[in-house]
């Protein structure tokens, strides 16, 4: 595909070896890592071959052993090629966790096309946006999204949608549940030449002849598009090589030895997030483990999940932590069987990392909170605080085969142990670049003097003399809610298209469980009271924005604050904001928990 021929597409190649001070914490050899020149799919097909008969997902109590798995992908391989879908070729899976997501995932990446994974509560506008700069020829969409997608398909270049349904793998019963409950609230389209249903998809791959011609492709072709915002606020499109992922799931086996194939992970991280498609999915595939599927994570049945699978690793972001030692149901659980608790998404302080562990330990749990840091641009883990190893505060030493260093920010200046500066990765799990952006790639990706190319973060930290890293806080403006990545710039961009708006801030509060919220700063146009628009402006940004990006806070006011150079002090907003709670916890007034 001619999209994917953009020369300033960094591949991975180690010109030096750089310091590693950690490495002393791996075996030899673990730090040397070369990935093979296969798909995704062929490596998980590898790997599966001697625990063909185990159990590789549960969706709803239906099991589907890895033989199954694997069959039905090659299925979905042929329905797709019946439908015209080419080497090179982008299609967007927007969905949730559902079973026919995750064969299209390893479906499409098996005959070599490119995997463009959105959230499903991703706005009409973003959706058309995100179909149209990947050239996107089919889409695959929960029933759900239909009513955002109907109106759009018409201007972008998709000729085929897939429909599929959460109740599409459920097992009888719980399908005829599912249509007298929720599913007979949900608008879906009439079949036809737009559109086609899952089954019926399916069904044609089971009739059809057609064959991926090769698994074997070199380990830096492009395989999936995930979400970022990139160093602007902007989204942009992370494109990440099959390399990159075989990678990742190589450091996983060395950095996390014990998994194994009688371990169950509950797949509640959503699978168009990298840490929850590589971490939840493809690493537990890799050794044979069962991912029970959680299409919608419900935190007041968190204590029925763990009670009913009895789960032996559990993936999540701050907010399943929290309802975890929060909800009522969970002082009595059973956590003996836990093997490993990782966290991604954002980082916890140091009191509620000891709060949890307390709490884990307190159940029964041999092992203890695991934090790490991680970048979507790098798939996914980019360091973590090991069982043998932690150091406390610290997000840990790096990944087998990842090499971290201090810079001086947007410098390959490298600064001293124990001085703060931006966090710069070089590895092989690494970005190609971001699709069709190479003013954005440039800045992200940059080759140092050492030869190598190294992503700057756009976060700042610290690193010992041991190689243990300290997160401090980010240089850019992102706010992180609920694990979801949410972009200022973005959302004030939208509010500032309304017509009642003058201008608009938008940072970033703290939040009990979610850990930050937006609030909006507001200057209306003169004549409109802020009692009349502020409805309308939420209506305006759910037809914009996704769901989590929306503020959650409003305040209206006639000026915003403005530096020296005449741009809105964001900076003093937030820090106003912060001193006013801080003020108010400190005189009894309640926190808002929305």
């Amino acid at each position: 595909m001619s999209s994917f021929d953009f020369g300033y597409f960094r591949k991975y190649e180690m010109k030096s070896r750089p310091a590693a001070p950690w490495e002393k914490y791996y075996a030899p050899g673990d730090m040397d890592l070369e990935a093979e020149d296969i798909t995704i799919y062929k490596f998980i097909r590898n790997c599966a071959q001697d625990h063909m008969d185990s159990i590789a997902i549960e969706y709803f109590g239906e099991e589907v052993t890895y033989a199954e798995m694997l069959q039905k992908i090659d299925t979905a391989a042929r329905a797709f090629l019946s439908y015209g879908v080419r080497k090179g070729d982008v299609v967007t899976i927007l969905s949730a966790n559902v079973p026919e997501a995750l064969y299209s995932f390893y479906a499409l990446n098996s005959i070599g096309a490119v995997a463009n994974m959105l959230h499903p509560l991703l706005s009409e506008n973003e959706i058309k946006n995100a179909l149209n700069l990947y050239e996107s020829v089919m889409l695959v969409a929960l029933d759900i999204c239909y009513p955002r997608i109907k109106n759009i398909l018409k201007e972008t270049s998709v000729y085929k949608t897939v429909i599929l349904s959460a109740k599409d793998s459920m097992p009888l019963y719980l399908k005829y549940g599912y249509d007298l409950s929720r599913g007979r609230k949900v608008e879906r389209p009439r079949a036809g030449q737009d559109f086609i249903y899952w089954k019926k998809f399916f069904a044609s791959g089971e009739r059809s002849k057609k064959e991926p011609e090769t698994q074997d492709v070199p380990k830096d072709t492009p395989a999936a598009i995930l979400q970022s915002g990139g160093t602007t606020g902007v989204p942009k499109g992370i494109v990440l090589s099959n390399g990159n992922f075989n990678a990742a799931t190589m450091q996983a086996f060395r950095a996390l030895p014990d998994l194994c194939k009688e371990d169950v992970i509950l797949g509640i991280m959503p699978i168009f997030h990298g840490f929850g498609l590589e971490v939840s999915i493809n690493d537990a595939f890799a050794v044979g483990a069962k991912v029970v599927l959680i299409p919608q994570f419900n935190a007041k049945k968190f204590d029925q999940l763990v009670k009913q699978h009895n789960p032996s690793v559990l993936v999540g972001v701050p907010t399943l932590f929290e309802a975890m030692k929060n909800q009522p149901a969970m002082q009595k659980a059973n956590l003996h069987n836990l093997k490993y608790v990782i966290a991604g998404g954002d980082s916890f302080n140091k009191k509620k990392v000891q709060y949890i562990n307390a709490f884990l330990h307190d159940r029964g749990a041999r092992t203890f909170f695991t934090q790490g840091f991680g970048m979507t641009e790098a798939v996914a883990a980019i360091t973590f605080d090991r069982k043998d190893n932690s150091r406390e505060g610290t997000v840990g030493i790096p990944w087998p085969g990842t090499y971290v260093k201090i810079c001086e920010p947007g410098t390959d200046k490298e600064l001293p142990f124990g001085e703060v500066g931006e966090i710069c990765i070089f590895g092989p799990t690494v970005m190609l670049g971001y699709y069709d952006n190479e003013e954005e790639t440039a800045i992200a990706l940059k080759v140092h003097s050492d030869g190598n190319v190294w992503l700057h973060s756009g976060d700042l930290g610290s690193m010992d003399e041991d190689g243990f890293v300290t997160y401090r806080q980010r240089i850019k403006r992102m706010i992180i809610t609920s694990g979801y990545n949410v972009y200022p710039a973005q959302i004030e961009e939208v509010l500032e298209k309304h017509p009642a708006v003058k201008e608009a801030c938008v940072v970033g509060v703290p939040h009990p469980y979610k850990i930050e919220i937006g609030k909006a700063f507001v200057v209306l146009n003169e004549g409109t009271e802020a009692e009349q628009v502020q409805e309308d402006l939420i209506a305006h940004c759910k037809k914009n924005l996704a769901v989590y990006a929306i503020p959650r806070e409003w305040e209206f006011r006639e000026e915003l604050p403005k530096t020296m150079l005449g741009k809105t002090d964001f900076h003093l907003l937030q820090q106003e904001e912060l001193e006013k709670r801080k003020a108010e916890s400190s005189e009894g007034v309640p926190e808002k928990t929305e």
